[in-house]
C-alpha cells in the first residue's frame, strides 16, 4: 500500500501540470512527432490506397512535412493518374485530385490527355449547376493551365459563371450546395470561394469589382459566425442539419481556410480580416495536437500550410493573408535547484524560423492571484545559434509554485506588421520547482486529560526512522513538522497525509491541516475508537507530502505505535473485508493429481470366446426346428408383382437381423433406432402386400373347392 500511495502522489503532480498546459492551451508548432505520425497513419493495406484522393492527401501531407516518400509511391500513382485522364468514364473528383497529384509528382502527361480533358471540363462547367460541379471543373481547368504550356486557357463567360455560383450564397456568408437545396452550408462556403478564386484566374478580363466586392463582404459576414473556445482558438463549426454526410470543426475550419487563403491571392485590396482571428485559427489547427486518423492529419498539415505560404494555394497561386507566428516554450518547467533558463522559441506554425523581432516578458503572475505583477517588464536575449530567446536567471521574486507568465512579441520590420499576425499578449503557465526545506518534525504522545506530553521523539524526515510509541484510547497522538521554500516562505502542499495501517491491513488516512510554516495534527483516540473499529495492536505510521512543484516529495515510514484500546461493544461496526491478494484470484492453481479406478479384472480369452460360441445354439436350434417342421417354398408366389413383394419382404427381415448384428459391434442405440424405424415401415408396406396376396388366393382355393 505504501507503494500504491507513492504511485498517488506521481499521479497527482503529473495529472496538476497537466491540467494547467491543457487549461492554457501551449500551443507547439508542426514538430518530428507529426512526421512520425504521418509515416504511420499513411500506411495503405497492400501497398495501395483505396481511391485517388487519399493518394493526394498522402502527397500533400508528406510534401509540406518535408518527407520524401515520392519514388515509394510515384509509380503505382502516376500509373492511376495516367488511366483516370485517359478514361472518358472517370468522375469530375477523380479528374480533379488526378490533376492534383500530377501537380507534385510531374507524371509526364502528355499535351493531346490535357486537351481532351480540358474540353470536357470547359463543358461541364457551361451547364453546370451543382456547386461540387463548379468546384470540380474549375479546379481541374486552373490545374491544367498551371501544368501545361498553354496561356489560353480562359473560361468562355468567366463572369457569368461568377454569377452562377454566387446566386448559391446566402445572406451568412454560407452557400449552398444546389439551388434545389434550401440548407446553407460552412463547408460548402470554403468550396465556394476556392471555384470563385478559379474563375478569377480563368478570366480572360477583368471581373465585375462589385462582384469582387459582394464576396468579399460575404466572407467578413462568414467570420462573424466564427466561434471561439477561451484559449484564443477561432474555428469554424458546421451547422448543416440535411447533410449526407456531417463536417466536423476540423474539415470545415480547412475548407473555410483553403477557400479565403485562394480568394484572398487573386484579387487585389485587402479582405480585412482581424489578424487575431488568422491567429486564432492557426491556434485551434495546432491545439488538436497530433491527430490519430490521416484525413484529420492533412486538414490540419494542408490549412496550416496555406495560413504560413505566401507562394503556394490550393489552385497554384499566392496568397496573402497574415502569418501567424507562434510563440512557444521548450520546458514550462523550471528548476530553481538546477538554475533553469527562461526559454522562448518564436517560429511560423510549420516551425519555420520567425523574422527579426523583440520578445519581452511583460508581467508575472502567481497563479490564482490577481495582484501586481511580480517583475517589470524585461526584454529576452536572443540566441542566433539555436534560434531562441532567453532570460537566463529567473527574477528573484520567484518561488517555488505555478505563475503565469506574460509575453508579448514586437516586430523589427514595420512592413511585417502586416504580414505577420502575433497575437498582442501570449499568457503561458510555468511550473517553478524547487527542494522543500522539512524542518522541526517531531511526534509524541499526550495525556489526554492535562495535555502533557507523556513520550515526544524528533524525527528526520529526509531518513528512515525507526519509532516506537505506545498509546491508550485516553491519550492523543500529535505529529507536526514545517515547510518552507528555497526563499524561506510558507509551503502549503497539495498532499499532506498522515496514514496508520493495522496489522490487519487496515488503513486510516488523516489530512494534515496548517498555519503558515507550521503543519499538525493531534489525534484523539477516544474519539477515533469507533473509526478504528477498536481494533488493538500495532499501527504502522507513514506521512506523504506532495506537490507538483515539491521535488523532494516524499512518502516516509516513521515508525509504529501499540494502541490499546477498549474491547468492542456489541453492536460496534466492523472493520472492512480487505481484498484479496490478485495472485490468488488470478495466479496459477495448485495442480490436481487425478486417480483413476484400477480396471476390473476380466476372465480369460478362452472362457469368453466359449461363452460366446454358447449364444449361437439358440439360432442353430432355430434351424432344426425349421428343418423337422418340413419348412419350403411352395407357397411362395409365382407371378412376378407378389414374387417381388415376397422377396422384399425377406430381405427386409434380413435386413433388420443385419442391423442388430451392427448395433452388437459398432453403432449406438440412436443411430439403431433411426435406422430400424425406417426399415420397420418398409416391413410394414411390403409385408401387408403379400399377406393380401396370400390371403387372396387362399379364399379363392376355397371357393373353387
Amino acid at each position: 500500500m505504501a507503494r500504491n500511495l507513492g504511485r498517488f502522489l506521481v499521479l497527482i503532480a503529473a495529472a496538476l501540470i497537466y491540467s494547467s498546459a491543457i487549461a492554457s492551451s501551449i500551443f507547439q508548432p508542426i514538430s518530428d512527432s507529426h512526421r512520425s505520425a504521418a509515416l504511420e497513419l499513411f500506411n495503405p493495406l497492400g501497398g495501395s490506397f483505396s481511391s485517388v484522393e487519399e493518394t493526394y492527401e498522402e502527397l500533400r501531407t508528406f510534401e509540406v512535412l518535408g518527407i520524401d516518400r515520392r519514388s515509394d509511391i510515384s509509380t503505382a500513382a502516376c500509373q492511376s493518374v495516367l488511366e483516370i485522364l485517359g478514361s472518358s468514364s472517370s468522375t469530375l473528383k477523380d479528374l480533379f485530385y488526378a490533376l492534383k497529384i500530377n501537380g507534385i509528382l510531374q507524371c509526364g502527361i502528355k499535351e493531346d490527355v490535357f486537351e481532351g480533358v480540358a474540353s470536357r471540363l470547359q463543358a461541364v462547367v457551361g451547364g453546370a449547376s451543382a456547386l461540387l460541379d463548379f468546384y470540380y471543373s474549375v479546379g481541374g481547368l486552373v490545374l491544367i493551365k498551371g501544368q501545361t504550356s498553354k496561356d489560353d486557357l480562359y473560361l468562355a463567360d468567366a463572369e457569368g459563371v461568377f454569377r452562377s455560383i454566387k446566386a448559391l450564397s446566402q445572406s451568412d456568408g454560407r452557400w449552398r450546395y444546389n439551388s434545389n437545396n434550401p440548407e446553407s452550408s460552412t463547408f460548402a462556403a470554403g468550396l465556394a470561394l476556392e471555384a470563385l478564386a478559379g474563375i478569377v484566374s480563368l478570366s480572360s478580363s477583368e471581373i465585375d469589382q462589385s462582384l469582387i466586392s459582394t464576396t468579399k463582404n460575404d466572407i467578413l459576414k462568414l467570420f462573424d459566425s466564427i466561434e471561439k473556445y477561451d484559449d484564443g482558438a477561432f474555428y469554424f463549426d458546421e451547422k448543416l442539419v440535411g447533410a449526407r454526410e456531417h463536417q466536423g470543426a476540423l474539415s470545415t475550419t480547412s475548407s473555410v481556410v483553403r477557400g479565403l487563403t485562394a480568394f484572398a491571392a487573386v484579387t487585389s485590396g485587402s479582405l480585412n480580416l482581424p489578424r487575431g482571428k488568422i491567429l486564432g485559427l492557426a491556434k485551434f489547427f495546432l491545439g488538436i495536437g497530433i491527430p490519430g486518423d490521416a484525413k484529420d492529419l492533412f486538414n490540419q498539415v494542408d490549412s496550416l500550410a496555406f495560413l504560413e505560404s505566401n507562394t503556394y494555394d490550393s489552385f497554384g497561386s499566392c496568397c496573402r493573408v497574415s502569418i501567424p507566428l507562434i510563440l512557444s516554450l521548450p520546458a514550462t518547467v523550471l528548476s530553481m535547484t538546477k538554475k533553469d533558463a527562461l526559454k522562448v522559441k518564436v517560429s511560423t506554425v510549420l516551425g519555420s524560423n520567425a523574422p527579426p523581432l523583440t520578445v519581452n516578458l511583460l508581467q508575472v503572475f502567481r497563479s490564482g492571484s490577481k495582484d501586481t505583477s511580480l517583475i517589470e517588464s524585461q526584454e529576452l536575449k536572443f540566441d542566433p545559434e539555436n534560434a531562441v530567446y532567453t532570460l537566463d536567471a529567473l527574477p528573484k521574486s520567484i518561488d517555488v509554485g505555478k505563475y503565469t507568465f506574460v509575453f508579448e512579441m514586437v516586430l523589427h520590420d514595420s512592413d511585417h506588421k502586416n504580414l505577420y499576425a502575433t497575437g498582442g499578449q501570449t499568457r503561458i503557465p510555468i511550473f517553478v520547482t524547487g527542494v522543500i526545506e522539512v524542518d522541526s518534525a517531531e511526534i509524541a504522545v499526550l495525556d489526554s486529560d492535562l495535555g502533557s506530553i507523556e513520550t515526544k521523539k524528533k524525527i528526520d524526515l529526509a531518513e528512515e526512522n525507526t519509532v516506537s510509541l505506545s498509546a491508550n484510547h485516553l491519550q492523543k497522538l500529535r505529529l507536526s513538522f514545517q515547510l518552507s521554500t528555497p526563499l524561506g516562505h510558507a509551503f502549503k502542499p497539495h498532499q499532506a497525509i498522515l496514514k496508520l495501517t493495522h496489522e490487519t491491513k487496515v488503513e486510516h488516512m488523516f489530512v494534515m491541516g496548517s498555519s503558515g510554516k507550521q503543519f499538525e495534527i493531534i489525534l484523539d483516540f477516544l474519539g477515533q475508537v469507533e473509526k478504528f473499529f477498536y481494533l488493538s495492536g500495532r499501527y504502522n505510521i507513514q506521512l506523504a507530502v506532495g506537490d507538483a512543484v515539491m521535488e523532494n516529495s516524499f512518502l516516509k515510514a516513521i515508525g509504529h505505535v501499540d494502541l490499546d484500546l477498549p474491547k468492542p461493544p456489541e453492536k460496534a461496526p466492523q472493520p472492512p473485508a480487505q481484498p484479496l491478494d490478485p495472485n490468488l484470484i488470478y495466479g496459477p492453481k495448485a495442480e490436481i493429481a487425478h486417480i483413476f479406478r484400477a480396471p476390473e479384472k476380466l476372465p480369460p480369452k478362452e472362457l469368453s470366446l466359449t461363452f460366446s460360441g454358447l449364444t449361437l445354439l439358440p439360432f442353430l436350434g432355430f434351424l432344426i426346428g425349421l428343418l423337422r417342421l418340413g419348412v419350403n417354398l411352395k407357397n411362395f408366389p409365382s407371378s412376378s408383382v407378389p414374387a417381388m413383394f415376397a422377396t422384399l419382404f425377406h430381405l427386409g427381415i434380413a435386413a433388420v437381423l443385419l442391423l442388430y448384428m451392427l448395433f452388437w459391434l459398432k453403432l449406438d442405440l440412436f443411430t439403431t433406432l433411426k435406422a430400424l424405424g425406417f426399415l420397420g415401415a418398409f416391413l410394414m408396406f411390403v409385408g401387408h402386400r403379400i399377406l393380401s396376396h396370400l390371403a387372396s388366393s387362399s379364399s379363392s382355393k376355397l371357393k373353387s373347392a
